[in-house]
């Protein structure tokens, strides 16, 4: 039996446990606006060629030193942001329920998040930040602004929360995902805080997971990488932890814990996920490139191909949608074959439709991917 037919047959056996899980994802929150930006404008709207490539912009960048330029850029869609939104929301489609505590508005829910409030328990910190998401065909560029992020610790989830609704909060989920370390100055502490003073008030539940994404710390310093790595590891007292890394975010792991380099091929991304896992001592780490995905557990490691498509309808929040398809199938007890498989599937569903995939669009994707 080959690896999609295997995970089809697990999603069907296991679809009805879906609705008995619940998940908690923290702690960002971003309002993107996806935009294109213009090479040549031969009209009004939409009437213009494109700047197809990331090198492109950049010699246009390049070109402007010493002078000044005017780059456009065309918005296409404003929508939720933020790794732990997106994440969420993609939950929520394959049907987990979802408590979301993050950075959704000061006064009010910030109206591109009404659809997720609607359907999810959410608790507001602070306002969100805010993204212009540059898409290109060869990856993309996020130009953030995120000051509002700094307001994001263990004493303002204190104060908005209580103690008790915390604890409560985190003792009724399978799921708890932390996201988006990079952007949020305080959530190394935060984790400290989980570890050190409300985790061990929480009660053990069976087969809970932890599941933590850095997103990009090319912009943190080595040592507070290492320590915050020190810290995840120090959740698995509290349950199992995965660790999710696209291949950027892998390769500084990887040379921030002493290793040497690693082929984007699949013996060199298992052996990459084997050696941060075992360097670690976690549950699961899982490296998830454009073109495939790969795991390592303390059984071994797994690989699959994605559905990789040249022309993707939108690429900001693909990684997220990994992230939430592959945490969707750990839930319900799918093996880590049929776990990546879920995940390049509702990733791959997304960048084509620009929709957070449902559990039986999930299958049908799967059952016609050739």
């Amino acid at each position: 039996m080959d690896f999609k037919t295997s995970t089809l047959q697990q999603l069907r056996e296991h679809r009805s446990d879906r609705a008995g899980k619940h998940a908690l994802v923290g702690f960002d929150g971003f309002v993107d606006t996806i935009v294109t930006p213009v090479a040549l404008r031969a009209g009004q709207g939409d009437n213009f060629t494109p700047i197809a490539t990331i090198a492109e912009f950049g010699q246009r960048i390049s070109a402007a030193a010493g002078k000044s330029t005017n780059l456009e850029f065309y918005p296409r869609m404003d929508k939720l942001g933020g790794n732990g939104p997106i994440m969420a929301n993609a939950l929520l489609a394959q049907g987990p329920g979802v408590t979301y505590i993050g950075a959704l508005g000061k006064t009010a829910i910030h109206p591109v998040f009404a659809d997720m409030a609607a359907r999810a328990e959410v608790v507001s910190l602070c306002d969100p930040a805010v993204t212009t998401a540059v898409e290109f065909t060869d990856g993309k560029l996020m130009l953030g602004m995120m000051r509002s992020l700094d307001e994001i610790t263990p004493e303002k989830i204190a104060a908005v929360m209580g103690a008790d609704k915390y604890r409560a909060a985190l003792g009724a989920a399978d799921l708890i995902a932390v996201v988006n370390w990079t952007m949020i100055p305080n959530l190394t502490g935060v984790l400290v805080d989980l570890v050190q003073h409300v985790l061990p008030q929480v009660p053990v539940k069976p087969g809970r997971i932890f599941f933590f994404d850095l997103a990009d710390p090319e912009k943190r310093s080595a040592a507070d990488l290492v320590y915050a790595l020190e810290t995840i590891a120090k959740f698995e007292q509290f349950g199992r932890v995965t660790l999710g890394l696209n291949l950027k975010e892998a390769q500084q792991v990887f040379t921030v814990l002493g290793f040497g380099m690693e082929t984007e091929t699949e013996s060199g991304l298992r052996a990459m996920a084997d050696k941060i896992r075992t360097r670690l001592d976690l549950t699961t780490v899982v490296i998830h490139p454009k073109e495939s995905a790969a795991c390592a557990t303390r059984e071994g490691t797994a690989w699959v191909p994605g559905p990789y498509v040249a022309q993707p309808l939108i690429t900001t929040g693909a990684g997220d949608h990994f992230n939430a398809g592959f945490s969707a199938a750990q839930l319900i007890g799918l093996d880590p074959t049929a776990c990546l498989t879920a995940g390049v599937c509702t990733s791959g569903h997304y960048v084509r439709t620009a929709r957070s995939p449902s559990a039986g669009d999930l299958e049908t994707f799967l059952a016609n991917w050739k």
